[in-house]
């Protein structure tokens, strides 16, 4: 993770990387959530050495919050894949309205994959080494949703708490996040864009 990200970073800095990009950033009204990812480049996977930040509007003045996460699979699901084709690794793109707050594994609230397909890439050499390789990109209803990890306090390794999922470390971050989203929900309907990109698009 990125430390202290956001004291890195301004609004207009963030729209202007994602106009570059070709996404969209939303500016209209309260609440209305750009949730992005940020992908560390260390390729050695079971770390939550990633960033969730979190942009938008109270009162007309623009918020940041950022959380550390992880964006990849962790040891465990690279090393024994629930897809024989590999284990899933989110590709880096902009899903529109691809998220919506439901039930993860029929358990609790998350946002989940429920509104369209995203696209993965499938590391299959099963070892701890994450693996971006474009040839094996597939696009599906894989399940990536964006979840916690430790129920009553925060995880210090991956492992088994994500097989491609956006996990967060701590459950009171995660549930800071989840109270945003249902805030959100209330405002702009049950269906969220998530944005994942690499830490080197911030050219930080």
């Amino acid at each position: 993770m990125i430390k202290n990200l956001k004291t890195k970073l301004s609004v207009e800095y963030l729209q202007d990387i994602f106009k570059s990009m070709g996404y969209a950033f939303f500016t209209k009204g309260e609440y209305n959530l750009n949730i992005i990812g940020v992908r560390n480049p260390n390729l050695i996977s079971n770390s939550f050495d990633d960033t969730m930040i979190c942009v938008y509007k109270i009162d007309g003045e623009w918020v940041l919050k950022e959380w550390e996460i992880t964006t990849d699979a962790g040891e465990y699901w690279l090393e024994n894949p629930m897809n024989e084709d590999g284990c899933a690794l989110l590709v880096p793109n902009q899903y529109r309205g691809v998220y919506k707050i439901d039930l993860h594994q029929g358990s609790y609230e998350a946002l989940c994959q429920r509104n369209g397909e995203v696209e993965v890439y499938r590391d299959d050499n099963k070892d701890q080494i994450l693996d971006f390789d474009d040839t094996t990109k597939q696009w599906g209803m894989f399940g990536i949703n964006i979840h916690r990890s430790n129920p009553s306090t925060q995880s210090t390794v991956v492992e088994k708490w994500s097989a491609g999922c956006q996990v967060f470390k701590k459950v009171d971050d995660f549930n800071n996040f989840m109270d945003l989203c249902r805030t959100s929900s209330g405002v702009w309907g049950n269906s969220f864009t998530y944005t994942l990109i690499k830490n080197e698009d911030l050219n930080i």
